[in-house]
């Protein structure tokens, strides 16, 4: 069957009265779950994932639900970005510089009905690079071994060091951080206890939603605290229209287009995600509009632009998840282990032993975004309301969310007790610049890092150079090498322009 026979087959799924139920409700949770500020993508489906498993969905149902509550996240971060000056998530730190200055313009309408046609349409061309891409990629992915995927996780993280250019040390530092907080817990292969203490609750090493939530929800609370003032929590009225016109459409065109396609490739790395896509994407255009632009002061370009690329970006991540098995991002990583629950395996046999789960995903996909479209643009006046409520209710209804999906997994306080320590570790480090997003990915890469690189090393009897000794693994160093060099090689030579200069 070609492609387009999957995708139809794949309609004939989600198009099922159960899957757009459930397609439609969580687009709405997740705008809803977007738009608050410290919670996101990650935490939606996290806390959303033991409720799907155990309303026994089937495992098709259940990714539909939460691919678009991931979706719904995406929208739905703008509003507070735009509204509040707060993003709702890291892919959104880019849609305030320019969107909140245009609410205080009186364009809010604009700039909210306008990112969220971007977001659509950047959606739209990201699903369509996956139904291309994803099959081509899945063949390639056959001949990946140990060693391959050993140096595909090492470039998972040398990207996030070397694509954030201004910052590359302090991500490196966050990414390997995450690695040694993978490496809690029990050896799987000598029974050796690792970094427990001596504490019997270590020993299965750290939950995953335990240091989601402590690092991206408790951390971002504690800045949302310390940060706020009256005057910040003031909402922004809407004095203007509550649409963009054919002008402002034509005007953004292009730079939507551009900047979809760029998040699109930029979420098919396993560990770049939509923060990245996003910054990429701003300076692209702000580069490429220099002076016809007024970047940074209400630019209808700087919000269409990061909306769409993290939308295509988050969209892309499904094409590592499904083809490789490597989460393309925090959120596909919860989403493969909804997928581990049901004992199917991501990889690239998925799509010959599951199709059904895999072309039901990608037309839902088309679905959900149509769904989100219809939704976003008519209830901006609804979530601006809901935006309204003050800190004093905000904050601890985040906090009482947060803690319920922790306590959830195990039903002990230590975990508790855990995510309260770690949101303290991960406020200290945001403090200091470090990006939480490398070494939440850095986290979720370790183990299979560790996994890859034993088994390896077991196939070759312990000869290393069995780690470049295929073409692909070689090339996947190289381009290791390449983005964590880079950075460093651009600074050489802007100084050195400037002395000649």
């Amino acid at each position: 069957m070609s492609a387009f026979e999957h995708l139809l087959h794949g309609f004939g799924i989600a198009s099922q009265w159960s899957n757009l139920l459930v397609a439609a409700i969580g687009a709405f949770i997740g705008t809803l779950v977007g738009m608050l500020p410290g919670l996101g993508p990650i935490n939606g489906v996290a806390i959303l994932l033991p409720l799907a498993y155990a309303m026994k969905l089937p495992p098709e149902t259940a990714l539909i639900l939460l691919a678009a509550v991931y979706m719904g996240c995406e929208y739905g971060g703008r509003i507070s970005s735009i509204l509040l000056n707060v993003p709702g998530d890291a892919g959104a730190i880019m849609t305030a510089i320019d969107g909140y200055p245009m609410a205080r313009k009186g364009l809010a309408g604009v700039a909210l009905s306008i990112s969220a046609w971007s977001s659509f349409v950047g959606s739209v061309i990201a699903t369509l690079g996956l139904v291309i891409f994803a099959p081509v990629l899945a063949d390639w992915a056959v001949a990946f071994g140990p060693a391959e995927y050993c140096a595909l996780m090492i470039f998972a993280i040398a990207c996030l060091a070397g694509m954030v250019g201004d910052k590359p040390v302090r991500t490196l530092l966050a990414a390997l951080i995450g690695l040694t907080l993978a490496t809690v817990g029990v050896d799987a292969n000598s029974g050796v206890y690792r970094f427990t203490f001596d504490n019997v609750h270590l020993s299965d090493g750290i939950q995953f939603i335990v240091v989601v939530i402590g690092f991206f929800s408790v951390s971002e609370l504690m800045l949302m605290l310390e940060q706020h003032t009256e005057t910040g929590q003031q909402l922004v009225k809407n004095t203007g229209r509550m649409m963009f016109n054919a002008r402002e459409a034509a005007q953004t065109w292009w730079c939507t287009v551009r900047s979809s396609v760029i998040g699109f490739f930029v979420g098919v790395l396993p560990g770049a995600g939509a923060t990245i896509a996003s910054a990429i994407t701003y300076m692209t255009e702000k580069r490429i509009y220099g002076s016809n632009g007024t970047f940074g002061h209400g630019d209808i370009r700087g919000v269409a632009a990061p909306e769409a690329a993290n939308n295509a970006s988050a969209t892309g991540s499904f094409v590592p998840m499904l083809t490789l098995g490597v989460p393309g991002s925090g959120t596909t990583a919860v989403m493969m282990g909804a997928l581990t629950l049901y004992n199917i395996t991501p990889g690239p046999m998925l799509f010959t032993q599951q199709p059904d789960i895999v072309w039901g995903l990608i037309a839902s996909l088309f679905i959900g975004n149509v769904m989100l479209l219809v939704l976003n643009i008519p209830l901006v006046n609804l979530f601006a309301r809901a935006l309204s409520t003050p800190m004093w209710m905000l904050v601890p209804a985040i906090a009482a969310i947060s803690a319920i999906g922790v306590y959830a997994v195990h039903a002990t306080t230590f975990d508790l007790v855990l995510m309260t320590v770690l949101g303290v570790f991960g406020y200290i480090l945001r403090k200091m610049d470090f990006p939480m997003s490398a070494l939440i990915l850095g986290f979720v890469l370790g183990e299979m890092l560790e996994q890859n690189l034993r088994r390896a090393l077991s196939i070759s009897n312990g000869d290393v150079a069995v780690l470049w000794s295929s073409p692909i693994s070689a090339g996947l160093l190289l381009a290791s090498g390449t983005m964590l060099i880079a950075p460093f090689l651009v600074r050489r030579l802007r100084g050195a322009r400037r002395q000649v200069a």
